[in-house]
């Protein structure tokens, strides 16, 4: 097996989906930062980018949680 397959195998995986949730997690801090930026400038526009930024990143993180919920539901050899 190549080693691409063998990451495009992982992403679909708890421990890739684990580490999927926690870079999103990570990169909360990021949005915090641009938001808290962005207010004490009083920059409007970028206040609506971080906004939509943090929208992204709970989609994202929700889309992981439901994958993971379907992988411990369908496969009955998962831990």
């Amino acid at each position: 097996m190549s080693k691409a397959k063998q990451l495009a195998g992982f992403k679909h995986s708890k421990p890739g989906i684990y580490l999927g949730i926690g870079s999103s997690a990570f990169g909360a801090f990021g949005i915090v930062k641009d938001i808290r930026k962005a207010k004490s400038e009083g920059d409007t526009l970028r206040l609506i980018n971080a906004a939509v930024g943090a929208l992204a990143l709970v989609t994202g993180t929700l889309l992981l949680v439901r994958e993971l919920r379907q992988l411990g539901s369908d496969d009955i050899l998962a831990d």
